[in-house]
């Protein structure tokens, strides 16, 4: 196994199929629901990545506690970002505990980062997403809606969901935009009058304003 570089957010070899794992999530409910599915490979030192779905894909866990105790998160995120050899994807634990601050790293990480986040209610949700974007990856890395900007699978559940709690939009509206905007770093950057064009004034209004207004 070739090591990542010495910041943390290098290129990781990871043998096809497989997932390389921070040691510290070995025994965790995250890890065990991918146990006999997947093929994990646990490493020391990969902080600030959690998981490397590829060699040059990684995903950052934030857990509920790390909402709840503050703002720590957000330097492994912006090392990531700031890394021109990695591609980021964020997964964040949405429970009634962290919910209240649950827009804010919404806001940070797509609208101030340009990253894509994706919302779980708990590590076993998203061990099943992360099995997804690895099977994505094995199929056809170029067509993987969480990484690329090509036209989105919009059976995808976990891409739909994140796009469904945006206010004004739902589980009618969030497919009409993934065909328009095929990522959410796309839906983020749209105009009021392209966003017009797909759901009408009043949702494009909301959209809009979820995107761009401090909270």
């Amino acid at each position: 196994m070739e090591g990542n570089a010495p910041d943390g957010t290098g290129p990781m070899h990871v043998p096809f199929g497989h997932i390389v794992a921070n040691e510290k999530w070995r025994g965790s409910q995250l890890a065990q629901g991918m146990q006999g599915k997947i093929k994990l490979v646990f490493e020391d030192g990969l902080t600030p990545v959690d998981f490397y779905l590829s060699s040059k894909s990684c995903l950052i866990y934030v857990t509920e506690a790390e909402l709840v105790a503050g703002n720590g998160y957000r330097k492994r995120l912006v090392r990531v970002r700031n890394s021109n050899k990695l591609q980021g994807i964020v997964v964040v634990e949405k429970t009634q505990m962290s919910e209240q601050y649950f827009p804010a790293v919404q806001k940070f990480t797509v609208l101030d980062l340009g990253m894509v986040l994706l919302p779980v209610a708990s590590q076993m949700e998203a061990s099943g997403l992360i099995i997804q974007l690895v099977q994505e990856q094995t199929r056809e890395p170029s067509k993987n809606p969480f990484l690329r900007k090509k036209r989105a699978q919009v059976s995808e559940p976990a891409l739909l969901r994140s796009v469904q709690q945006i206010p004004g939009v739902g589980k009618v509206k969030a497919p009409l935009l993934l065909q328009r905007f095929p990522s959410i770093q796309q839906l983020s950057n749209a105009s009021i009058r392209e966003l017009e064009a797909v759901v009408g004034p009043a949702a494009a209004q909301h959209i809009h304003a979820f995107f761009t207004q401090p909270r």
